[in-house]
């Protein structure tokens, strides 16, 4: 993740960057609904049996720096989900669970989809220590989740596919992503019997996109009731432009070098098309070794020596990439359950520019978002600042309110 102080030249060159990717999406909007969101009777959504999704592989107590205070128990679990290419991967996550007793029908869960914190398994949030690559991002997260834990909610938190397990991440991918999120809570459900059927898709940056793709993909299920969704900073708007962007030149560019490797490993493990080391010069290689075994922070020193016009192989093929990464993009998508979307307006990763055109989009959908924009508030900051908003959002609706719309 980008540090929060940024000088005036990068803050510009960072909003020039989500406004190109903005502006340049056009259509694809059938594209991200089809290959995310899966259906009955397809071949993505019948992958995995439905018994299978959900079991636990393994289970122990969790007490490293991922267990949160002010749960009673902390679990690191392993289960089985359905991964990007629809074959039954095992994951990683963690569960928390309240002190209060349970209400009739268990607590309601809180299912956190985290932010970027890297493709290597060390940069999982579960692995979390004090002095760990990712304990500056997953430490902020945590704080608001304990005080989710502190008010009676189940929080269960997955590391998505290949972080922390066997495989490489298929970072950015909704399909993948939701399925990892939705049978986190069948797997806490299996870890303990108090904990109730309704849960709530919550997350931030990258987690704010699965957020968004779990709200698509809801549909026809009896085990597990997703109630509506919380999309903190989402990404993902314009993601196809980066490459095109990198290889522009143009100022800023070099901002978007750090997430290369997360891009195109993430790429590569969902489709085999995407082959990383054809892409880059021999001097840019080192992202990639970079991006397999560090974090975000890490991948950045990396990428700060690298000129952008060394970045690419002159004539590299970009087409498998870019059409890989606009068919993860959150365009054109329908949510079947309410969602609440936070965006602060001194984000410089994800710009209030281009949430401003995803909610829009959204909108003319599906009438069930509501959008709320906090002042001075950056990227990882968005994450405590609607806390008290996303509270708010969820008790309305355990009450059997519909929340405002603002389309």
């Amino acid at each position: 993740m980008t540090p929060p102080s940024l000088s005036r030249r990068r803050r510009a060159a960072a909003l020039a960057l989500a406004t190109l990717a903005a502006v340049t999406v056009t259509g694809g909007a059938r594209t991200a609904a089809e290959a995310d969101a899966p259906r009955a009777g397809t071949a993505a959504a019948d992958g995995v049996a439905p018994g299978l999704r959900g079991k636990i592989v393994s289970i122990r107590p969790l007490t490293n720096a991922a267990a949160l205070p002010s749960a009673a128990r902390n679990w690191y679990v392993t289960y089985v989900s359905e991964g990007a290419t629809g074959k039954a991967v095992t994951v990683s996550g963690t569960v928390a669970v309240p002190r209060t007793p349970p209400p009739p029908g268990g607590w309601p869960v809180i299912s956190w989809a985290h932010g970027t914190t890297g493709t290597a398994d060390v940069c999982a949030p579960s692995a979390d220590t004090p002095t760990g690559p990712a304990h500056d991002y997953v430490s902020i997260a945590a704080t608001t989740l304990d005080a989710w834990v502190a008010r009676g909610f189940a929080v269960v938190q997955t590391d998505y596919e290949g972080l922390g397990t066997p495989g490489e991440h298929p970072y950015m991918n909704g399909r993948s992503a939701a399925n990892t999120v939705l049978d986190m809570v069948r797997a806490a459900r299996r870890a303990d019997r108090r904990i109730g059927r309704d849960w709530f898709a919550v997350g931030h940056s990258q987690g704010g996109h699965a957020a968004l793709f779990s709200a698509v993909a809801e549909a026809g299920r009896t085990d597990v009731r997703l109630r509506g969704a919380v999309s903190i900073a989402p990404g993902g708007w314009g993601l196809s432009q980066t490459a095109p962007y990198i290889q522009s030149g143009q100022p800023g560019a070099e901002y978007a070098v750090a997430f290369l490797p997360t891009l195109l490993i993430g790429a590569a493990a969902a489709d085999p098309s995407v082959k990383p080391g054809e892409l880059l010069t021999q001097e840019a290689a080192p992202l990639l070794t970079a991006g397999r075994t560090g974090c975000q922070a890490q991948v950045r020193e990396v990428a700060a020596g690298i000129p952008v016009d060394k970045v690419f192989v002159p004539g590299a093929d970009l087409g498998p990439l870019t059409r890989y990464l606009r068919s993860q993009e959150p365009v054109g998508l329908t949510l079947r359950v309410p969602t609440l979307v936070a965006q602060g307006t001194a984000d410089v990763l994800v710009s209030k520019a281009t949430t401003d055109l995803m909610v829009a989009d959204m909108c003319a959908k599906a009438g069930k978002v509501t959008y709320k924009v906090y002042e001075g508030v950056d990227h990882r900051g968005a994450i405590a600042r609607s806390f008290d908003d996303a509270l708010g959002f969820i008790t309305s609706i355990r009450a059997g309110k519909t929340p405002a719309s603002t389309c």
